[in-house]
């Protein structure tokens, strides 16, 4: 019996959301980021609304350039308690309805139901997919997209194909007919320098890069090689992973354009850390570890990591150590592509509370 699994992603989540609490927004090019103030604002967009999309607007882009883009845009500043009780209430209704469930961000996740309906029957499916979206719509006024298949890499592209509100259904066996109509920067794990270098070799769709020979792909692009010819094929047999407990938060940002604006990547980091901080104080943790994580143009990835001596709580100190572990970065040559941060090592902040609590109680 093939696997049926969905891949839920929110429209245009912390946006949507906004819209959601200022209904005069509606409608309206809402961007969620940094303060433009006028135009020579540091930062870079969270997201926007499909309205804002319209203008150029997108993800990780400078603030500054979103601005001038669309200077009568609502920017609005990240209210990350609001989005994690919307997310929150999301998930919540995901995990209802999953056989197995597996949150990947605070917007997205997959389910697997293949023991609650027949993947085999498109009506069954439908029906089953309009139930999570209507209950989403109806509890927190928030629409979503949802990709359908019998594995993660295409259930998660295919969930991309028709935003916002899309359902994408993709019939096992049909994997590798579905993706050969898309361009190879659709494949996860295919970026602007690999779509580059694939270019180069003739490869622009999906279909062109399932035909290439292995010995071909692996002489060309070493491991990954194997990994791009598999997933060009609708290949992938990764389980959906049960994931109740936070060992981790990680956040990460690839910019627009290669970049060595000091002040600008470190807007970047303040941001991710902001969000992971809301994250982790509405889960009642606290973390020991901060990481940071910076790749270059040239793709080479480095990650270091600080443990501290006691468990904080401060966003203050996640900020100065974030920046510390990044500063000697700044000399290297290289432009900086992607950086990303971690906070791990968690506790609770009233562990030991709870504990005598749970005893006495």
């Amino acid at each position: 019996m093939p696997r049926t699994i969905m891949h839920v992603d929110l429209d245009a989540f912390y946006a949507a959301v906004e819209q959601r609490e200022h209904p005069e927004w509606k409608g309206l090019p809402v961007v969620v980021g940094a303060d433009p103030k006028g135009g020579i604002g540091r930062g870079v967009v969270s997201t926007c609304s499909y309205e804002g999309r319209k203008f150029g607007i997108r993800s990780a882009m400078p603030i500054s350039q979103a601005y001038r883009l669309c200077p009568v845009a609502v920017f609005v500043r990240p209210n990350f308690p609001l989005y994690i009780a919307a997310s929150n209430g999301v998930m919540g209704i995901l995990r209802s309805h999953a056989g197995k469930f597996e949150q990947v961000s605070i917007d997205e996740a997959f389910i697997d139901v293949s023991g609650k309906i027949d993947g085999s029957n498109r009506e069954e499916i439908e029906k089953f997919a309009a139930a999570i979206k209507n209950e989403i719509r109806k509890k927190e006024q928030l629409s979503c997209s949802i990709g359908v298949a019998s594995n993660k890499l295409v259930a998660k592209i295919a969930s991309d194909f028709k935003k916002p509100d899309g359902l994408t259904i993709v019939p096992d066996g049909k994997e590798k007919d579905f993706l050969s109509q898309l361009p190879v920067r659709k494949l996860t794990g295919v970026g602007e320098k690999t779509e580059i270098a694939l270019k180069e070799l003739g490869i622009t769709t999906i279909a062109e890069l399932a035909s290439m020979p292995q010995d071909f792909m692996l002489r060309e692009f070493g491991k990954i090689g194997l990994y791009l010819k598999e997933a060009a094929n609708g290949i992938d047999d990764s389980e959906v992973e049960e994931n109740y407990e936070i060992k981790s938060i990680n956040r990460n940002t690839t910019f627009d354009e290669d970049t060595k604006d000091e002040a600008f990547i470190l807007a970047a980091i303040d941001e991710m850390l902001e969000d992971a901080h809301n994250h982790l104080s509405a889960d009642n943790f606290r973390c020991r570890t901060v990481g940071i994580r910076v790749r270059f143009e040239d793709f080479e990835t480095h990650t270091k990591e600080k443990t501290l001596s006691e468990a904080t709580t401060s966003l203050d100190v996640m900020k100065v150590t974030a920046k510390q572990l990044l500063q000697p970065f700044f000399s290297d040559a290289r432009m900086i592509r992607q950086v990303g941060i971690r906070l791990a090592n968690l506790e609770e902040v009233d562990k030991r509370q709870k504990l005598v609590h749970e005893f006495f109680s």
